[in-house]
């Protein structure tokens, strides 16, 4: 697609509805009619997942549609069913419309002709969450020095010069909101927005996979694309592509899609293809889960399946890992919600809906091995398809029920094993299987893949190993998900190691990466050995140094997100927040913090940019950890 003309604002009058199912809709009447007094209503027959309902299309203004829907909760006890009340308009107007087609959805090779401008702007400071002052921005490479206030002004006019589509800006997310308030005391139109205005995504701490998240507020350019570089979790995984495919197929705007997690993504998708089939979409959760007796729970809930290694150095291993398993596994088992409470044969709306998205999965899959541009698009359509699963089992998933969870998980336990019987059954040797891979010993594994896939039905994939080291617990017990190793082509591949951890200061970090460099020469077990002695001198150079105190503090900062704002005990995380609070910084739950230990005993932080020293002790233990994790190689 080439860039024909500028971008144009276009106009609409549209005015929202929503669905209302009432159980007994006679036991309601006056509200009906107060409604009929206020709104316009039609008697109206709608479709859902499990089929049709009578009901009531309300139409109102947008900003009265939750207001209204919620009045009606009230009104009835809660004895209501709503949908459509909360479903984003821009996907409404283009669901109803269908003003984007599925062949432009679906392509891989959709990603338009836009202009790029890079943006990044140095503070007083150097960590961005702090008070900052503006000292430097460069645009393009090119760096605009003088007061604030020109730079800004110099800001503004290389963006109007330039008119980019999308602007790659790093930590965007913090330095729009000071360049805009700048820009205001300043009398400066900052000219990133193409009208001059702006719309604010709002900062929240939410609940999600078990852990606390936040997202900080952002304000999103009309008539451009802003992508904060430093935190666009999509744009790291997917590149420009990924994020356009990724607003596409849920048919949002690419600041959202740049900004969404992929479980949000994949929910986006769901509900555009809901839309796109008239389906209606639930404003509430009303079909999480039955009522089941404790031994029935017992039975259903039992996750994913998990082989436990043995922990050592193992030669000439394969990993078979079965392609998007669990997307696979609902598109060929039919699991739906409709589905799982009554299958009549009917093709269920999730395998319906997702079998399009795992296809270009598939496709994006073959097609990074000859052209490595599609290796973003892979990773992005990969994230979706991962949360995919997870969503089934979220209380408050729109197309999600715990009981389709559950027959994926039971189902994959199945493939598993009996994967595991094939390859006995073949002479191989099962070293190690979690959830949707096994690793494996033994000769003719292609005849094995063909095999499994043949009769599992699911696609397969395999990695070639030379060697791999399967790390022990605590307990010297194998551990499920800690290992690294060398592949035939000479790359590394690592898991759960500090390496991998997004709290490990960055000094350490490259002391591993620095030793798999090392052992990635290393062909066999024997000529692991041969390298021994350099991974010992490496060790050893890191050491001293630190030892010495000749380690910039701010290589050693440690990245954490906190639960909460309050802690009961003394840690780290509770002296952080202290050290925020009295440098004037907010803190949420859920939000991302750095600091420097400077005494273990007593917690003692500082932040990064403040930090003059370091506990040397406390960090040469996190050294040993890492170094103790090598050497298990050479027992």
């Amino acid at each position: 697609m080439k860039r024909k003309e500028r971008v144009r604002e276009v106009e609409y009058d549209y005015q929202p509805w929503f669905y209302l199912h009432l159980p007994d809709p006679h036991r309601h009447a006056e509200m009906i009619e107060g409604l009929e007094s206020l709104y316009r209503v039609e008697e109206c027959t709608f479709q859902t997942i499990y089929g049709e309902l009578d009901g009531y299309k309300i139409y109102c203004d947008v900003k009265d549609l939750r207001k209204v829907a919620e009045k009606i909760e009230l009104q009835t006890r809660f004895q209501v069913k709503l949908y459509n009340v909360d479903v984003r308009l821009d996907q409404r107007f283009f669901a109803e419309r269908r003003l984007i087609s599925d062949e432009e959805r679906f392509s891989i090779d959709g990603v338009p002709e836009l202009k790029t401008a890079k943006v990044e702007v140095k503070g007083e400071k150097s960590y961005p969450a702090v008070k900052n002052r503006i000292v430097e921005v460069r645009v393009n490479g090119e760096v605009l020095k003088g007061s604030e206030r020109e730079i800004i002004q110099e800001l503004s006019s290389q963006i109007e010069s330039l008119d980019p589509d999308v602007i790659l800006f790093l930590h965007a997310d913090y330095w729009m909101r000071f360049i805009l308030a700048r820009a205001r005391k300043y009398g400066i139109d900052t000219k990133i927005s193409r009208n001059g205005r702006y719309r604010k995504l709002g900062s929240k701490s939410y609940f999600s996979y078990g852990r606390v998240v936040y997202r900080p507020s952002a304000y999103l350019p009309a008539g451009r694309v802003l992508i904060d570089t430093a935190n666009s979790f999509n744009y790291k995984e997917g590149g420009l592509e990924g994020v356009f495919l990724a607003s596409r197929l849920a048919c949002i705007p690419a600041n959202y899609a740049a900004r969404f997690t992929p479980g949000t993504l994949i929910s986006s998708y769901e509900v555009y293809e809901a839309l796109k089939r008239d389906i209606a979409v639930p404003f509430r959760k009303f079909d999480a889960e039955r009522l089941r007796s404790f031994e029935e729970l017992k039975m259903a809930d039992r996750g994913g399946m998990i082989f436990q290694p043995r922990p050592g150095v193992y030669e000439n291993v394969y990993q078979l890992d079965f392609v998007s398993m669990y997307p696979s596994i609902i598109v060929k088992w039919n699991l739906s919600p409709e589905t799982i409470a009554s299958n009549n044969g009917k093709k269920g709306f999730l395998p319906l809906v997702l079998e399009p998205l795992l296809n270009l999965r598939l496709e994006t899959r073959k097609m990074k091995k000859i052209e490595p541009k599609y290796e973003r698009l892979d990773s992005i359509l990969k994230w979706m398809l991962v949360t995919c699963f997870g969503y089934t089992g979220y209380k408050n998933a729109r197309f999600g029920r715990i009981e389709v969870h559950e027959a994926i998980t039971r189902v994959g336990r199945e493939v598993l094993i009996r994967t595991k019987e094939i390859a006995e059954s073949m002479g191989f040797e099962v070293l190690h299987g979690i959830v949707d891979c096994l690793w494996l010993r033994g000769e003719k594994i292609e005849e094995l893949r063909e095999v499994v896939e043949k009769e599992t039905g699911l696609l397969t994939g395999i990695d070639s190993f030379s060697w791999i080291v399967f790390l022990p617990m605590k307990d010297e017990t194998g551990a499920y998900n800690r290992y690294y190793g060398r592949l035939r082509d000479g790359s590394m591949k690592v898991r759960g190691v500090a390496a991998r951890r997004g709290d490990t200061p960055e000094y350490i970090r490259k002391m591993q990466m620095e030793m798999f460099d090392v052992m990635a020469k290393a062909r066999s077990v024997e000529e692991i050995q041969k390298v021994k002695s350099r991974l010992i001198r490496i060790y050893h150079d890191y050491k001293d140094k630190l030892r010495r105190g000749d380690v910039n503090p701010e290589q050693l900062a440690i990245n954490r997100r906190i639960s909460k704002l309050e802690y009961s005990r003394m840690c780290a995380e509770a002296s952080v927040i202290e050290v925020y609070k009295k440098l004037g910084i907010a803190v949420s739950p859920g939000m991302n913090v750095s600091f420097v230990v400077v005494d273990a005993r007593k917690w003692i932080v500082e932040a990064p940019w403040e930090a003059a020293g370091y506990d040397e002790e406390y960090y040469t233990g996190l050294l040993d950890k890492v170094w103790d994790k090598l050497i298990f190689a050479f027992w």
